[in-house]
């Protein structure tokens, strides 16, 4: 596969803790416009992974390229012009909680970029409405909103900036059925008409079936990739449980019998 339809290449990944290995010798890809869900069990390192390849934690040894660059051997320019192609969703949403939602949506536009704050007025109101919610939405504080509507507003800050790839960890922890499925729905229409590449970290099985391209399950300090499809029919012990098990049958009807 070439490097322009790779959007993230991880190779020989090693992360570790003390004498606790998390990852040893990881190798992964991400294709350019797709939705991988990344899963794991507890410790296996999903949301540390996340963080190592957007370059918040670096790790212990291997290679991490996004967007085709570096990410811990890039130069500091190199750096930010990759950071200005990425958006974050953390779990919490991670709004800052003395800023109106628009001033959050406006904090990557002013470390980035040189505009008038009119000009900044627009985007965040037309990245308001990308995401569902409401104009007068904009003018609230974050404890002024419900769970999901957070959620929401911290996916509009990580599409400020027009990005290529959106990092989402655990988008729906926390909501309720029809509030998840609502996000997973907005998540696949972004990702379609938008033309990203989103790389999620998710426990949730119905987000897997519902919106996910490919499968990057974390195993025994590896990685197992395929579609839902393909990782259901592998024999692994842990793979098996997670999606034949009773959570997995109350979830969404998948069902080992």
């Amino acid at each position: 596969m070439t490097d322009d339809a790779i959007s993230i290449r991880i190779r020989g990944l090693r992360t570790q803790f003390g004498a606790q290995v998390i990852h040893d010798g990881l190798d992964l890809d991400v294709r350019r416009g797709e939705v991988i869900g990344v899963v794991g069990g507890s410790g296996t390192g999903k949301s540390v992974m996340l963080r190592e390849i957007i370059g918040l934690q670096r790790p212990s040894g291997g290679r991490i390229e996004l967007l085709g660059t570096d990410v811990w051997n890039a130069g500091f320019a190199e750096r930010t012009r990759m950071r200005t192609r990425i958006g974050v969703l953390f779990q919490d949403g991670a709004l800052f909680s003395s800023l109106t939602v628009a001033e959050n949506i406006q904090v990557p536009m002013r470390e980035h970029l040189d505009m008038p704050k009119s000009l900044m007025d627009e985007l965040a109101a037309l990245k308001i409405a990308m995401v569902g919610l409401p104009p007068e939405a904009g003018s609230k504080l974050p404890s002024q909103l419900s769970g999901g509507m957070r959620k929401r507003a911290g996916l509009a800050r990580a599409l400020a900036l027009d990005p290529d790839v959106v990092f989402l960890d655990e988008p729906t922890a926390g909501l309720d059925p029809i509030g998840a499925a609502a996000f997973d729905q907005l998540i696949r229409s972004l990702q379609t008409s938008l033309g990203l590449t989103v790389y999620m970290v998710t426990h949730d099985l119905d987000s897997l079936a519902a919106i996910c391209d490919r499968i990057a399950a974390l195993v025994d300090k590896q990685v197992t990739v395929g579609t839902m499809a393909e990782l259901m029919r592998d024999d692994h012990p842990w793979l098996k449980e997670y999606f034949h098990g009773p959570r997995a049958r109350a979830a969404g009807g998948i069902a080992a019998e």
